[in-house]
Parts: structure tokens; C-alpha cells; sequence
């Protein structure tokens, strides 16, 4: 089985430098059910390719294994897991990639949270479920995926396909999501492991999954197959990825989100910002309007108070606060229900739930994010779901020398991992607005002052 890893920024051999594997040397490591061979087929300033070949040794296999009952008696020699992407490759990942999947480079760490164009290759790789399993698992973590279905003998064409098929995925990436990614969902895709999975199979996946996991459309499956179906297992990584990923809604959040309001109150800013959201997605024309990231739904109850908007989808991470939003919605008259829908969704993923949309509103939302997951969110929504319009509010870091509560350099709430100025917020808006085929406009909101403006900035992205 092969795994392919290509890096095609210049220089393009830093890829070895991450990955602690110089391209002038072919390597061997040796594991208990085979052989690794580490080798690079090209290395040159504009491509650079890491190839990891698993030669898995049948005999390995089943030594020392008692016969399973049953079958026929070479049955235990006789199988595909040599030849096919299992569970095998993500030890070899674990075991020859240690430190390039636990993000660390000795030589240049500054390389480890760079975002880098890799292609992926995995050949020979099982799924059950087909292509639109492999699509839900990759694509919405921002991978162009390109899928090819092998047949069962190409001497034999009649025989029709197999369940085998070779996987390329594309992205702008971190070596380390990628090799993370990769370790989690091959074992999944194949929907079977060589070893047993107990509670430390629990560990593993919580760790790798760190930072994606928790918001992935497909969480449930992912947990279910990478336990083996071990069902008190996989509920158990369910829960704690959905405790570990309600961070705003739980109470040390709603701390951190009163003190931004407390900051905001004397002005009525968030009343204002939601109103004024509002009325540019009324001046839009849209009819079927998104919330992404709508919290415990006050957007909502606005939106839904306004006829022409007949469909609306709130969408947010947190569970929780979906619970608190479906709260506020059973309060309104049933023909208002009817025009709301919740899901459970990151912004950070491709989600077709989302797709095609007239308008999107994201309010408040992305100071919320690390920086190096805004190009998966720009791709996300803009390349992915693509809504007619998107309004997007942020706050303008530059106002808040106006609140004496405020000290030099402290930011409105603890969680924001950025707040932009002006010039930044116009610049990051107009770079997305041209890559992706939008126009894009920028209002004030709230109480503008003639030297750092208005505390929240908007921008207006139509297509």
C-alpha cells in the first residue's frame, strides 16, 4: 500500500525538513507486520515527493494468532490487508512520521504551522460506503478530493468494480492536520482494524482529532468506525468531543460573553449590530437566509419576525447552544416555527447543508477563530456555499481606546483571537471578496467617532 505526500511551494524541500526524512536517502523501518520504505521519487526546488510504501508480511500477520473457526484453512494468509490502505498506514504514519504528526521540526519550527499546497495520494484504499463516504469525510475539511473506482480485474471488465479505489486529496494545509486527518479517517474508510480498541483507542482519537473532530458533519460515523462499533466506546468520545467543543455556550463562556456585553451595553451595540444585519439582508432581497453561528438564536427571532425571509437555517457548534436556540423557537407561533430550521455545524467545514443560500449572516463570529483556520472558513463559505450575499460583522479594535474598562491593548472578550482594525479588516475582505467572485462594501455600526470610527465594522460581500 502507498501513501504519497507532495509539497509544491518553493522551495518545495522543505517538506523534508518537516517530515525529518532528508529526500537524498531511502530509509526502512521495520514494524511488527512488515516493513516501511521511506523514499522520495522527486525532490527538486518546485515538487517535492514523500512516498511511504508498506510491504506488509502476511506471516507477521498471524503469527502467534490462534485460527479464527471456520473458513478455509490458508484463510489467515489470505486477504487483502497487504495489499490494500488500513489501519496498517495509520501506524506507519504514527510509528515513521512521529514527530511531523505531532507538529514538531527541530530544524525549522517556524514550518510547522505554515499552511502549505500538499497533495495527498492513497492508493489501493477499502471503503465501505463508496464515494460519498470518502466526500463526506475529506471535502468538508477543505480538500479538493478526487476519487477513482478500481475494477475488480482489468483483464475482466465484466466483473464490474470493486470496493477499492484510489484517493487524491488537495488543500492549503498544515503538514500536521494533514498527516492527522489521514491517521483518523483511512482506518475509518476501511471500517476495520488489525488490533483491539479499547479505552486507549478513546485517547487516540480525542488527541488526533483535536481542533477538527468535534465539528465534523460526520463526527458520529467517524466514532463509530474508528472504534470498531464498540458502542459504548464510541459514545463515549461523542460526549467528550461535544463537551469539549461547547466552549461558548457553558458557563465560563457566558462569563467571557457578559463581559463583552457589559463593555457594549452603555451604547446598545449588539441590538444595534443585529438590526442593522437585518435590514442589509432585507435590502439584499433574499428570501432563504443562513445564520452561521447563531449562537442561542436572538438573530433568529429577529429574522423570523420579517415575512419576505421564508426559510431560515441557524447553524452553530455547540450543541448546547442549539438547545438554547430551539428554546427561544418553540416560543413563536407555529407558522414562524415552520420557517426555521437548527443544525449542528462548524464554519470551518464544507457542509452542502449550507449550500445556496440567498444570503449568509456571519455576526461576530470570526475574531472567534485561531488565524490559520480563516483560509478553510473563506473556503468553506465563500468557494463551498457561495450565498448571494454575505454580511459579516467584526470589531473594530481601534474603538476600544473609547472604553475606560478596556486596558491598553486588551481585547472585548477572552476568547476573540483577533480583533482587526480597519485597514485590516478592509484588506482581508477585499483579498476573499476578488479570489472568490464577490463585490464587497463596508458600513460602520454604532456610534462612529471622526478618529477610530464606529465599534463594529461590516462588510457587504454580493456576488
Amino acid at each position: 500500500m502507498l501513501l504519497t505526500i507532495t509539497n509544491t511551494r518553493q522551495p518545495a524541500t522543505d517538506l523534508g525538513y518537516l517530515l525529518h526524512k532528508h529526500p537524498a536517502r531511502a530509509q526502512t523501518f521495520d514494524l511488527t507486520f512488515g516493513s516501511v520504505h521511506l523514499f522520495y521519487p522527486e525532490a527538486t526546488e518546485e515538487r517535492c515527493t514523500c512516498s511511504l510504501l508498506l510491504d506488509v508480511d502476511p506471516i507477521k500477520l498471524v503469527r502467534g494468532r490462534r485460527k479464527p473457526a471456520g473458513g478455509f484453512a490458508l484463510e489467515q494468509y489470505v486477504n487483502d490487508r497487504p495489499y490494500v490502505a488500513s489501519s496498517f498506514m495509520s501506524v506507519g504514519i504514527a510509528e515513521v512520521l512521529t514527530s511531523a504528526l505531532n507538529g514538531k521540526c527541530r530544524d525549522r519550527p517556524e514550518l510547522v504551522d505554515e499552511l502549505l499546497p500538499l497533495i495527498a495520494g492513497i492508493h489501493s484504499l477499502p471503503c465501505r460506503g463508496g464515494e460519498r463516504i470518502v466526500r463526506g469525510l475529506f471535502e468538508p475539511l477543505g480538500y479538493a478530493v478526487t476519487v477513482e473506482r478500481l475494477p475488480l480485474d482489468p483483464a475482466f471488465p465484466e466483473w464490474g468494480e470493486s470496493g477499492i479505489y484510489n484517493l487524491t486529496l488537495s488543500g492549503t494545509v498544515r503538514l500536521r492536520d494533514l498527516l492527522a486527518h489521514l491517521y483518523v479517517l483511512i482506518p475509518v474508510l476501511d471500517d476495520e482494524k488489525h488490533y483491539w480498541v479499547g479505552d486507549d483507542e478513546v485517547e487516540k482519537l480525542l488527541h488526533r482529532g483535536e481542533g477538527w473532530l468535534a465539528g465534523h458533519p460526520e463526527r458520529d460515523l467517524i466514532a463509530r468506525r474508528y472504534l470498531r462499533h464498540q458502542g459504548s466506546l464510541a459514545r463515549n468520545a461523542v460526549a467528550r468531543l461535544a463537551e469539549g467543543d461547547t466552549a461558548d455556550p457553558d458557563e465560563s463562556a457566558r462569563e467571557k460573553d457578559k463581559e463583552e456585553a457589559d463593555v457594549e451595553v452603555r451604547i446598545g451595540l449588539h441590538q444595534q449590530r443585529l438590526e442593522k444585519v437585518v435590514e442589509v439582508l432585507k435590502e439584499s432581497g433574499a428570501a432563504r437566509v443562513l445564520d452561521a453561528g447563531c449562537g442561542e438564536g436572538k438573530l433568529l427571532r429577529m429574522l423570523v419576525g420579517e415575512k419576505e425571509f421564508t426559510e431560515i437555517l441557524g447553524m452553530d457548534v455547540s450543541s448546547r447552544a442549539l438547545e438554547m436556540a430551539s428554546a427561544r423557537m418553540e416560543k413563536l407561533p407555529e407558522k414562524q416555527r415552520e420557517r426555521v430550521k437548527l443544525i449542528q455545524g462548524a464554519l470551518t467545514y464544507r457542509d452542502r447543508r449550507i449550500a445556496g443560500y440567498d444570503a449568509a449572516a456571519i455576526v461576530e463570529v470570526i475574531e472567534h477563530l485561531d488565524a490559520d483556520r480563516l483560509v478553510t472558513f473563506e473556503q468553506a463559505i465563500f468557494k463551498h456555499a457561495r450565498p448571494g450575499t454575505v454580511v459579516i460583522t467584526t470589531p473594530n479594535s481601534e474603538y476600544n481606546v473609547m472604553w475606560p474598562s478596556l486596558s491598553a491593548g486588551r481585547m472585548r472578550h477572552r476568547d476573540h483571537r483577533f480583533e482587526w482594525t480597519r485597514g485590516e479588516f478592509e484588506a482581508w475582505a477585499t483579498r476573499v471578496a476578488g479570489a472568490y467572485g464577490y463585490s464587497v462594501r463596508f458600513l460602520p455600526v454604532g456610534p462612529e467617532d471622526a478618529a477610530v470610527g464606529a465599534p463594529t465594522q461590516m462588510g457587504v460581500f454580493s456576488r
